[in-house]
Order: C-alpha cells, then structure tokens, then sequence
C-alpha cells in the first residue's frame, strides 16, 4: 500500500467500513498518520463506533478484503482500553482495524479538560494504556471516512488541555522520586528484577511529563523513549541516558546503586526541565 493507488483503495475500504451499522467514522493512526513510518509499517485504522456494532459485517468485509477468513472480535475482545479489531493482510500490507468506542473517547476528553487521567491494564502495554492516548489518537489521526461530520467536528480546536498538562506533569514530579526511593530498598537485597521494574515506570513517567510539557501527544510506550529525547525540552542525550538504565541495570548491590545514582541525576535534571 505504498503507492498513491494503494492508498486510494485505502479511502475506500474505510469508506466501506464506515457504511456498516455502529460505526461513525474511521481514522489513519499510528506512525502513517504522524508521518515517521517505515515502508513495513502497519496501517492503523480507527474504527469509531456506537454499540451496537456489526461485527458479523465487519468480519463479511474482512473476507473480502483479505480473501479468506479473518478473527473480527466483538468489542471487548482485546481487553478493556485496546478495544478489539481484526489484524488484516490486505494486497500484502498489514491492515489492523482497531475500535474506539466514540462516546467514551469523549467521556476521555471531558477528564482530560478537567486534569484528570487514569492508567489501565492491557495486554502488549507494560506502562498501561494512559486514558488521554484516546483523545490523542484523534488528535494526530487522519479521518479517512466520516459520513456524519462527527470525528472532523470533535477534532476541531482540539488543543492539548492545560490541566492534563499540569496533571501529568506534577504526577512525574512526585511518583518518580518515589518509586525511584523504593528501588534503593531493592538494591539493599540485590532484586534486580525489583529496580529494574522501577526504573522502567520512572523513564515512563518522564517520557509523559516531557511530552506534557512540549503539549505533545505521546500514544504509547513504542518508540515513547526515543521520541522523547528529541523534546526541546528533554534534558541532554535524554534518550540514550534512560536506555543506558533500563539496559544494564546491573545485578549486585554495586551495580545497582550506580545505576540508581545515575536515575537520580537524570531525575534532577527532568524535574529541572519540568520546572521550566
């Protein structure tokens, strides 16, 4: 699906998917929708949907498209944030259909204006999935179909809420010291699978809070390092600093406290930038 035709068989299939019963709209995510993709990246559509939806459709559509018989979820199916689809084959490209349930993207919304966000459990996400990444799909997204003018009207004006800024932010602030305390009473016993569990959910902190702070979108943890470091606001070779933590950590006592004196540094640093 590189080529301009491929692409236009792209709007078409999301045109489709749009015509069945409970969808609103479909969007373009991920890496193709940001513009950073590979030529081997998956093509993420967003498939926004009110209950009930069609899936004995959707799985009809699927067939046609792959030309064979594909898993089509009902929703749910993927666990509670990610919240099913299908993973497609389509003229050789990997198509994953993925569905937003649209009225709880805008319940997501709503608490993101108002400072608020949670942080659940799903399968493939050893961060979690952070709530405000519903609204930040729609944001960095491309609407590929949208026969109502609902997804176009939802994106329109939808600037990164200043309190889920400062809500991210200060949560960085405070748990990451604290989880970083916690692992020095690891690295005592030697539990290098303790602090090493540490240290990935403060890098995860500060990946947000930057992110926060610049009122940039940060979807989930792929890449989350990397892109994190190219941040103005990222303190110096941030990107390399925090995989250098994450991986050699160590496993003696020694070695543990070094890396740990080494997160303590980077922590001052990020707060430093924080406070910017």
């Amino acid at each position: 699906m590189e080529r301009p035709e491929h692409r236009d068989e792209l709007v078409a299939l999301a045109a489709r998917l749009a015509a069945v019963d409970g969808v609103v709209g479909v969007c373009l995510g991920g890496s193709r929708a940001r513009g950073t993709h590979s030529p081997g990246s998956d093509w993420d559509l967003g498939l926004y949907y009110r209950p009930p939806l069609d899936t004995a459709a959707l799985r009809a559509l699927a067939a046609e498209a792959t030309g064979e018989e594909v898993e089509v979820t009902e929703p749910g199916g993927w666990g509670p944030w990610v919240d099913g689809g299908a993973w497609l084959t389509v003229n050789g490209a990997a198509v994953d259909w993925i569905y937003r349930d649209l009225d709880r993207v805008r319940r997501v919304l709503a608490e993101c204006r108002a400072g608020r966000f949670e942080v659940g459990h799903q399968a493939g996400h050893p961060l979690g999935v952070y709530s405000h990444a519903y609204v930040g799909e729609l944001a960095v997204g491309r609407v590929l179909a949208d026969p109502t003018g609902e997804l176009t009207a939802l994106r329109r004006g939808l600037a990164y809420p200043e309190p889920l800024r400062a809500a991210l932010i200060e949560n960085a602030r405070w748990e990451a010291p604290f989880i970083l305390g916690g692992a020095r009473k690891g690295t005592a016993r030697g539990d290098a699978a303790y602090v090493a569990g540490c240290l990935f959910r403060a890098v995860g902190l500060w990946t947000h809070a930057l992110h926060a702070h610049a009122r940039t979108w940060l979807l989930n943890e792929k890449g989350a390092v990397a892109a994190t470091g190219q941040l103005p606001c990222a303190p110096a070779d941030f990107a390399a600093r925090a995989h250098a933590l994450l991986g050699a950590a160590g496993t003696g006592v020694a070695a543990l406290a070094a890396t740990l004196d080494a997160a303590d540094r980077l922590a001052a640093e990020v707060n430093g930038a924080l406070a910017g």
